[in-house]
């Protein structure tokens, strides 16, 4: 890294205002990822229920079938190709008009609940089974013994897992700019485009995500520990 290469970068991240698009593009990874994760733990809990449902009937057996599909389909191809397919293909098909940033978000929040409901599913079975048995007698029902009991117990669990799906969200949305959305990778190339010297914005930008990750982390260890004197008192 020469002093010319500093200069060029300093000239554009400072003089030419370049920070102010790194940070918006930062609040858009966060947001993305953040969002995304959401929706991936509402269809993740969802799919996992559906999917631990005795098979004595049809229904169950089909909307379990339904799950494998959605499972196959969004494990099996590239999130990239996902949000391609979202952007250029789904949207002008159904004549629906929506910003980038959400479509990521909903791709990235589908893309999440297929590994979460896996995830899930192996948090809810590390329950002792007795903790459902205990609410069905007590007169609760099925989803309520499960949502009430059963559920809360099973997050607690894979906790940390979930800490490491939100950490490979957040270094996934550097695809997002396939589909025209302004994160933190594509402001730091657009730094980089401005003067045709990638090395200095490309350092900077494999930092942030670092900086990002170790944070998360700190985060989930924090909670971690949190639960743990919860567990004991």
């Amino acid at each position: 890294m020469t002093k010319v290469e500093w200069e060029l970068f300093l000239s554009k991240f400072i003089d030419a205002k370049g920070y102010q698009s790194v940070l918006d593009g930062l609040v858009t990874t966060i947001e993305i990822a953040v969002f995304g994760l959401l929706i991936g733990i509402v269809i993740g809990t969802l799919i996992a229920l559906i999917k631990m449902i005795p098979k004595y009937h049809f229904a169950p057996r089909f909307f379990s079938c339904i799950c494998d599909i959605y499972i196959a389909i969004f494990r099996g191809t590239p999130m990239v190709v996902q949000l391609l397919i979202g952007w250029f293909v789904l949207l002008p098909a159904i004549g629906l008009r929506m910003d980038s940033t959400t479509v990521a978000i909903i791709i990235f929040g589908m893309n999440s609940g297929a590994y979460v409901s896996e995830i899930m599913r192996s948090g809810i079975q590390s329950v002792d089974s007795g903790q459902l048995e205990a609410a069905r007698a007590l007169g609760l029902g099925y989803w309520t013994s499960m949502f009430k009991v059963v559920v809360p117990q099973g997050v607690k669990n894979i906790l940390p897992t979930l800490g490491n799906e939100f950490i490979v969200l957040i270094k996934e949305t550097s695809v997002v700019s396939f589909i025209a959305v302004v994160d933190i990778t594509k402001a730091f190339r657009q730094i980089g485009d401005s003067n045709y010297s990638y090395m200095i914005p490309y350092l900077m930008l494999a930092a942030v995500y670092l900086i990002l990750v170790l944070l998360i982390s700190l985060g989930v260890k924090a909670m971690e520990r949190s639960l743990r004197k919860s567990d004991r008192n």
